[in-house]
């Protein structure tokens, strides 16, 4: 896929959206009113400078235009083409020798918005039948004091990845039997460097020489969600004239990673579940575990929104990770002032039905390494997987009592937030 690809897909969603726009006698701040949206926002989605990261909002901004429900259907298959050419690299193109693992999604069909489900994005391992034997416990994070450390940056999507259900008897993992990382990703720990593309894992061929049977299910977690699309705080070890603007919510990873941004107050993880085939698998239970807790990252808080937001507010995980033992509660949304139910484990997905969870894990004491674990069942069969960062733990850190900044796009500097 090249990057003329890319930029044709992006483009030719944002045309469909001026289209519908240019059919209404509103302005784009009217438009934005109605959509409870910032004026700003909307005409960057228009203008092709940014794409949605959920299509719920374009989906009200296709009924606020009177869209036909074939054109809905088109603006969401558009939609899904702007996504991948943007999450995918934009630095080097991958060897003419390997495949492209970037293929454009297939449309999905029509269902209520906060029902809807998304194909997994990340399938860059989808193929690897290998799987670990190694139980899932706490692994040593090896972080150093907070007081000689820098700051590394912030977590990024992780690839798809694979895991055999723990055996409970088992030893601890040994190095040879974990799971080794082919790229290079965005770590929480100082000694790794971070990297915009996301990573495949694929795990050690058993001791014994048998052969291990696949996990029934695939997941990729993206860390760089941002609360309504547009909202977040990074801990940056800099000052202000050192930072750059701002990036589009779907350019956070590259950004993060070359400023060595660490996420501050909250982490947001996208986490999206599918089978491998028409089987149903049971995801039984979602926990989190905390591998490391230090003394919040010195920095100054930076903030990415610009008053943008929303009526919209997706249901999702909770976690307090300033908790001793932190739990991941279900919470329930709202569009527009009518509830959407929490998810309730236990939850069945399939190759034909993925779901999308999102968790959000919150911190004011400490500066926190943890990672999930989701536990599934499958035709008499049961395991866990272990949800985090390209084979590293996610990092959240608290901000209360750092300066905080906000960007000025007028006198285009950051400013202090007063």
């Amino acid at each position: 896929m090249s990057a003329q690809d890319d930029v044709d897909d992006v483009g030719e969603f944002a045309a469909l959206l001026r289209a519908l726009k240019e059919r209404t006698d509103r302005s784009y701040g009217s438009l934005a009113r109605r959509l409870a949206m910032n004026t700003s926002t909307l005409h960057r989605y228009c203008a092709g400078e940014a794409v949605p990261v959920d299509f719920a909002p374009v989906e009200r901004f296709a009924a606020l235009c009177g869209a036909t429900p074939e054109e809905r259907l088109e603006l969401h298959r558009r939609w899904l083409l702007a996504v991948a050419a943007r999450r995918r690299p934009r630095t080097a193109s991958a060897p003419e020798d390997e495949p492209d693992t970037a293929a454009d999604p297939p449309p999905l069909p029509r269902r209520p918005w906060y029902r809807r489900r998304r194909v997994a994005v990340g399938l860059a391992a989808a193929c690897a039948l290998l799987a670990t034997l190694a139980s899932l416990s706490v692994l040593p994070d090896g972080r150093r004091p907070a007081a000689d450390r820098a700051p590394t940056a912030g977590p990024l999507a992780s690839g798809t990845t694979e895991a055999k259900a723990p055996d409970r008897s088992s030893p601890s993992p040994t190095p040879s039997d974990s799971p080794a990382t082919e790229q290079p990703s965005a770590s929480a720990t100082p000694k790794k460097k971070p990297s915009p593309a996301p990573s495949a894992r694929t795990t050690a061929p058993p001791r014994s020489g048998r052969k291990p049977a696949a996990v029934p299910l695939t997941w990729s977690a993206n860390s760089q969600a941002w609360k309504l699309g547009c909202g977040h705080d990074y801990v940056i070890a800099k000052p202000p004239r050192q930072v750059p603007p701002p990036p589009a919510p779907q350019d956070a990873g590259t950004w993060a990673a070359t400023q060595g941004a660490v996420h501050g107050g909250e982490t947001l993880v996208e986490l999206s579940v599918q089978g491998r085939s028409d089987t149903a698998v049971v995801l039984n239970a979602l926990r989190v575990r905390v591998v490391g807790r230090t003394a919040p990252a010195p920095g100054n808080a930076y903030a990415m929104d610009q008053g943008c937001g929303g009526a919209v507010t997706p249901r999702s995980f909770d976690v307090n990770l300033d908790k001793d033992r932190p739990i991941a509660h279900a919470v329930a949304g709202s569009d527009t002032g009518v509830p959407i139910p929490a998810v309730r484990m236990p939850y069945r997905v399939s190759a034909e039905d993925p779901e999308v969870l999102l968790v959000t894990a919150r911190t004011v004491t400490c500066d926190c390494l943890w990672y999930l674990e989701l536990d599934w069942s499958s035709q008499g069969r049961r395991g866990t997987v272990r949800i985090d960062d390209a084979g590293h733990p996610f990092r959240t850190s608290g901000i209360k009592g750092l300066p905080q900044y906000t960007y000025d796009t007028l006198a285009r500097q950051w400013t202090p937030d007063s």
